[in-house]
């Protein structure tokens, strides 16, 4: 399953959850969870939860302007259970809004 987003954040706020709402934002099944991430400007920075896990916390992610590719903009995977929420939280930490731009594969384990 992969789940994309694309939404502009403005400035200095932070977006609790990108996948809000996606279908795949509680896993059903023992899965693993990749986060690929692109920004169009420096200054978004992106957390993934899964569960109670915290994989990633506030970190920048390359300013391309693009869709993440795979697996150049790989940022970092972690397991997940049946039932746990996916979290993709954006953090735009500049004085301007800044487009991010999200992939996210849940891969059967």
């Amino acid at each position: 399953m992969i789940m994309t987003d694309r939404q502009s954040v403005a400035a200095n706020v932070t977006i609790a959850n990108a996948l809000t709402g996606k279908t795949m934002e509680f896993v059903r099944q023992r899965s693993i969870v990749k986060l690929f991430a692109t920004a169009s400007a420096t200054g978004m920075n992106y957390s993934l939860i899964v569960g109670n896990d915290v994989s990633v916390e506030d970190q920048e992610v390359n300013a391309q302007n693009r869709m993440p590719i795979v697996p150049d903009d790989f940022l970092v995977a972690t397991g997940a259970l049946p039932g746990d929420r996916v979290v993709v939280k954006l953090h735009n930490t500049t004085a301007g809004a800044i487009v991010a731009f999200t992939r996210v594969e849940i891969l059967p384990a």
